[in-house]
């Protein structure tokens, strides 16, 4: 099932980006962008969007900085095309961080980025 969060429903405030993530699966290892990222989660753009409970392990560098972050956490949704009112938005999963050490520190970074 394709879904969207809103902005409002969300615990974490997420700042628009284009990072490249490597990201394994069980699947394999992947490689797309990110283009929303928080402290509770992401948006991964991808033509190949994984099942919903999928598990994941993210790496990526946020830009400028030289700190390698490595979050586990499992896919909360997708979004595979157009939704039920004919809108088209790139295909893709919303990923939830499982992993709350890693998300308080990349919260951190992403706090000083936006200062």
């Amino acid at each position: 099932m394709a879904r969207g969060s809103s902005d409002n429903n969300r615990r974490f405030r997420r700042q628009t980006v284009r990072v490249l993530v490597d990201y394994s699966c069980d699947e394999g290892v992947r490689c797309d962008y990110a283009t929303t990222l928080g402290a509770g989660g992401a948006f991964v753009e991808t033509d190949r969007p994984l099942a919903p409970g999928s598990v994941v392990k993210l790496r990526f560098r946020l830009p400028g900085s030289d700190e390698l972050h490595d979050i586990e956490g499992r896919v909360a949704w997708q979004r595979g095309g157009p939704n039920a009112a004919g809108d088209v938005y790139a295909p893709g999963n919303g990923i939830q961080f499982t992993d709350t050490v890693a998300a308080a520190k990349l919260a951190r970074e992403l706090e000083d980025l936006v200062s």
